[in-house]
Parts: C-alpha cells; structure tokens; sequence
C-alpha cells in the first residue's frame, strides 16, 4: 500500500467515478481501476460493490477513506513538521470568498509574503460550504468563509471581524429610506445558495419586506455594477477591508439591527502547519486592523 494508492481512493471517494477521479489524479481510467484492485489485494479487502453499474464504495472502504485523509496531510506536512519550520516556507492553499477578492485576501496575502517570501500560495474561490467541503476533503490548507450555522467536526472557525449590511442603490437615486426602497425598487438578490445570501433572506422576511426579485448574482461586483446602473437596490456587506476601485453607488444603513456577516479563518483541527496558519491568521487581522486605522481617501 502506497500514499499514492490512497490519494486515488479519496479521489475516487470525492469525483464519485472512475472516471473523474482519473481527471483529479492525472491518470487514465484504467489506471485509476487498476491501482484500486491493487489497493485491494494489499488491504485484503473489497472497497468497492461492483455490482452496480458505477462502483460505489462499502461501508468499510468509507472508514478507510476517512482515515486516509489524515494519513495523507500527515504524509504531506513530514517535512516540515521535523525542520520546526511549519510549512512556513511551503505552499499554503488558501479558500477566499469571492466578496474578499479585491480587498481583504490581497491586502493580507501582501503582507503575509512580505513577512515570509518563501510561503507560495495557492488561491481559490468558492461559497463558504464548497470551501467548507474542501478542508474536510483535505484540498485546502485554509480558507476565509462565512461563519456557518453549523460547522462540521474536526474543522475550526477563527473569527476575524463583522461585516455589517447595507443597502446600496444607484448615486441618482433620490430616496434615502432602505426600507421604502427595497418595497418599491427592483431587487438584486445575492445568490441564495450561499451563507451571506440566506442570511440577507432571512433579515428580509424578518421585516416582512416583499421585494421585486429581478436577478440574482453570485458576484458583487455585478450586483454593484448592475446597481450603478440604476437596474435595481440591493444588500451587501460593508466590507472590513475595501476594495482600491469599486462603482460608485449610495451606500445607506439598514438600522442598528441590521444583519452582519460574521468573517473567519477556517481549518482543520488537527492541523500540524500550525505556525503557518497562525501566520495567516495574523496576516488577515492586519489587514483589517491597518484598514480601520489607516485614513481612506476613497468616497462613495
């Protein structure tokens, strides 16, 4: 049994198929089924009911895999735990929130390589339950999500700050009440799949609001672009860090009860870079910290 035969079962665990599995793993189908029989024979055991049409994994193959996500970010992480260096001078695969994408993650990540020139990052966006998925799957080291309602075992939630609501309208827009706005004016949803977007739903209901739904948009720069463009109102978070450019639009409180995003740093619990994530950690209350001190020239 090799690390590699267990890197290919979780993919296969993951991908669902052979098939997809080969694509994450870079090999052919073939050689996906034939390192599985491999792993069999080695194991002594059937990991897969081959008597469905797409092989799907036994109970006991479900129990491997679980520990094999560990066997391989120990696997990973040998090196660096025995030089006392924490990854520090690795790569770290960071999960962002697209709404961190030109403010926070940036600003932070330039202060963290300018501290540690040799970490390498990898960024990926996503929703904070797609990035969620991926730190119990073992493909990030960390990511910047949304603090979830539930948070699965084995995985930790550092808070890093709170992101108020506000509504947001177009600069010629002469009504500055939020709420006769949202009643009367067309509404840019934020994608309902996600943490903040149920979290904005939510408010709404609360205040028994019916909006005028016209769209719904995963990006918010869309949704402010599509906002400056008089095409309707909408609810998004009043970011702790700014981007360096963004539409002008009006910008107006929803009240001292307004909804706020609650900003974290999540990874796994037993996580052995554990410096490296510190780092990390810092980089991104500094991020903040520097923002909230430091006077913005910017007006919107």
């Amino acid at each position: 049994m090799t690390i590699r035969l267990l890197r290919t079962l979780v993919a296969v665990a993951d991908a669902k198929t052979f098939s997809a599995a080969a694509e994450v793993v870079h090999v052919t189908h073939a050689a996906v089924s034939q390192q599985m029989q491999t792993l069999e024979a080695d194991l002594g055991l059937a990991l897969f009911d081959r008597s469905r049409r797409t092989p799907e994994l036994t109970p006991i193959a479900q129990q491997i895999v679980a520990k094999a996500r560990v066997l391989i970010v120990d696997y990973d992480n040998l090196v660096p735990s025995v030089l006392n260096d924490s990854g520090l001078s690795g790569v770290i695969t960071l999960g962002v929130l697209r709404t961190t994408l030109t403010g926070l993650t940036p600003k932070a990540m330039a202060g963290l390589k300018a501290k540690y020139p040799e970490i390498g990052l990898h960024i990926r966006p996503g929703l904070t339950g797609t990035l969620i998925a991926e730190i119990e799957r073992g493909h990030l080291d960390a990511a910047i999500v949304t603090k979830p309602h539930l948070l699965p075992r084995g995985v930790v939630f550092r808070e890093l700050t709170q992101e108020p609501m506000q509504l947001i309208a177009a600069i010629e827009e002469h009504e500055d009440d939020p709420i006769l706005l949202l009643k009367t004016r067309p509404f840019i949803r934020f994608d309902r799949s996600a943490v903040l977007g149920t979290l904005i739903d939510n408010w709404i209901l609360s205040k028994r609001i019916s909006v005028s739904e016209t769209m719904e948009l995963d990006s918010p720069e869309a949704i402010t672009s599509m906002v400056q463009a008089s095409l309707g109102v909408s609810i998004v978070p009043d970011l702790a860090v700014k981007p360096a450019e963004s539409a002008p639009v009006k910008r107006l409180s929803l009240g001292p009860d307004a909804p706020c995003r609650v900003l974290g740093l999540v990874h796994p619990e037993n996580y052995i870079k554990t410096q490296a994530i510190d780092a990390l950690y810092a980089a991104l209350q500094a991020a903040i910290l520097d923002e909230h001190t430091t006077p913005s020239s910017l007006t919107s």
